[in-house]
């Protein structure tokens, strides 16, 4: 298994890379990345090309995976689908930079079900009745089945839902306690909160 902090989005609401926003002295992105690296797996972060510089000042250059250009995606799918192409035969743990509350235990129980469920392509949780899939362990499996429909032309969204919904995906409900961890944060308005 290998994780993914998942940096490359455009960030136009927020107007400001969210990767690099700062929590408790830490980026946003490497708050990411050491959640994940609790889970004792390598973790990448996944950056588009107009980001790779920049990060490259922050974290050592073998970390950073840059989007695959070849891929006519868009959005989280392309992070996840350039890592499943660098990292073949291996489940990929995926974390949004932009949930700064995520906790570890989370991560864990997560984890822990992706090893006791091993019939499934993904795992995710299900706050209310919406998946969470910017949390999410994607098997190589269900990667497969992903990149086939990319390469068949039926995947005709670009959405994680979308992909959730052609896989054989498990959701498992949130403890109210756990649903603050999924908090997102996308304009300034909302960083008042945090």
């Amino acid at each position: 298994m290998t994780g993914v902090v998942l940096c490359g989005g455009q960030s136009s609401r927020m107007g400001t890379d969210k990767g690099l926003i700062n929590h408790e002295n830490e980026s946003w992105a490497k708050l990411a990345f050491d959640k994940l690296s609790t889970l004792n797996i390598p973790v990448f972060l996944s950056v588009n090309k107009d980001q790779s510089e920049l990060y490259k000042k922050i974290f050592p250059e073998a970390s950073l995976i840059i989007d695959n250009e070849s891929l006519q995606v868009k959005g989280p799918l392309l992070g996840l689908l350039s890592a499943s192409l660098l990292f073949p035969g291996e489940d990929i743990f995926i974390l949004a930079c932009d949930m700064p509350l995520m906790d570890s235990i989370t991560l864990k129980q997560l984890r822990a079900a992706a090893v006791s469920n091993q019939q499934y392509d993904a795992f995710v949780f299900k706050n209310e009745n919406e998946a969470e899939p910017l949390c999410g362990i994607y098997t190589y499996s269900g990667l497969n089945i992903i990149l086939d429909m990319y390469r068949s032309q039926q995947l005709v969204k670009h959405s994680m839902k979308f992909v959730l919904e052609h896989i054989n995906s498990i959701s498992i409900p949130l403890e109210e306690e756990q649903k603050k961890f999924f908090s997102n944060f996308n304009t300034h308005a909302e960083l008042n909160g945090l």
